[in-house]
């Protein structure tokens, strides 16, 4: 593996300053997967899902949910797409650790020996052919072609490591012409982001974001990034602060994106001391007309971090507390369709327990159902159920591997 350690100065020195559920579907095919699943015998493949448990990773079959592999893991382990439609990026102690789901190929699932080394492993981004590796530990972002995954056998792929400033929760974005946007923090807290040129000039800062977590980017390269009081949106070179209504505490820290939309979807949270991790309340932000506006979801409409993701004509789809997957019209602000998939369910404890998530590739929604041990194939355009799986560990994270 050959590293770059670019050392962008300029930006050192700026920054260092500042319902039904699916089991009675009769239709639905089910089997049931889990620890010491037999592995069949390799076709070529479609996509894949890869499932994390306690102390292992299961992948499935996207299109039967039927078992392809099982995989010992750490204890707790959270699963990022690559991007290259093949490979996930476990978070593990020492770092990115690389799963190949063998998606649309008659290849090994692998849990491989390659590691992209992080202390402390934190957010993944996937965009404009890049992927982008944020440790928290450092602050450090390491950047790789995303594609270069795929013709990499035993070595990793040649990577850029540009090097933090001081160790924050934070989160690193490339745009198609070399821009890099990053967060700013430190031991007392997170402020605010830096954007640097190619060359590593900086051309734009902001510490008007408290608290700053998520990112997006949206169409034409708008990104927006979360704040305790709004949020942060780069576009065409300059940054502007977008206030949430409700002041000082409004915080948006997850942002859901298509690159063919201007819209973006966030979640919202106006009470700082709420307990649980239901919101019942969206962020719409505007990145061409520069607005932000919040969206009440009607009651029972609940949902966490792990329940909102985009799919088909760039709609929102949330997974709700009342078990339905509630289709979302950023445009309008609406509810469209609600379709019952799963039992009702309460917030977790902790934000790492188990509770149902939802992942989108295509036109299918994969939706775990931890209570019921349970994945579920959604066909979006219809509503269908298409395929259920019960498994005999209880799913925790999701991710998948289009193929």
């Amino acid at each position: 593996m050959r590293t770059r350690t670019l050392r962008r100065a300029g930006l050192i020195a700026v920054a260092a300053g500042a319902v039904a559920t699916l089991a009675a579907c009769s239709s639905t095919p089910s089997t049931s997967a889990g620890a010491g699943a037999e592995t069949p015998a390799a076709t070529v493949a479609g996509p894949r899902i890869a499932v994390s448990y306690e102390g292992g990773i299961l992948v499935l079959d996207g299109e039967t949910l039927e078992p392809v592999a099982d995989l010992a893991s750490e204890e707790f382990t959270r699963l990022n797409p690559a991007g290259d439609g093949r490979h996930v990026l476990v978070t593990m102690s020492e770092g990115f650790q690389v799963l190949d789901t063998a998606a649309a190929s008659a290849d090994d699932v692998a849990l491989t020996d390659l590691i992209f080394a992080a202390d402390a492993p934190g957010h993944v981004v996937r965009h404009g052919g890049k992927t982008i590796l944020y440790a928290d530990g450092t602050s450090d972002t390491t950047i790789f072609d995303t594609d270069a995954l795929l013709s990499a056998d035993d070595e990793l792929p040649e990577t850029e490591t540009i090097p933090g400033v001081e160790a924050h929760h934070g989160v690193s974005v490339v745009l198609e012409d070399g821009t890099f946007l990053t967060t700013v923090g430190g031991a007392d807290g997170r402020t605010g982001i830096s954007v640097a040129d190619e060359s590593g000039a900086v051309i734009a800062t902001s510490d008007a974001c408290p608290g700053v977590h998520g990112e997006g980017t949206a169409a034409n390269e708008a990104v927006v990034f979360g704040c305790e009081n709004g949020a942060l949106l780069y576009r065409d070179g300059e940054i502007t602060k977008l206030d949430a209504p409700d002041q000082p505490y409004g915080r948006m820290g997850n942002a859901w994106v298509s690159e063919t939309s201007p819209l973006v979807v966030g979640d919202y949270k106006n009470d700082p001391d709420a307990e649980g991790y239901l919101l019942g309340a969206v962020t719409v932000i505007d990145t061409e007309a520069g607005t932000l506006e919040v969206v009440d979801l009607p009651e029972g409409v609940e949902y966490t971090f792990r329940d909102v993701a985009r799919g088909p004509e760039d709609l929102a789809y949330i997974l709700a507390s009342d078990g339905s997957v509630h289709v979302f019209d950023p445009a309008t602000g609406e509810i469209t369709d609600a379709f019952p998939v799963v039992e009702a369910w309460e917030s977790p404890v902790e934000w790492q327990d188990p509770h149902p998530a939802i992942v989108i590739a295509g036109d299918i929604a994969y939706v775990t159902e931890p209570a019921a041990d349970a994945i579920h194939a959604v066909d979006l355009t219809t509503g269908e159920v298409v395929a259920t799986v019960t498994l005999d560990v209880t799913p925790n994270e999701i991710a998948v591997a289009a193929g």
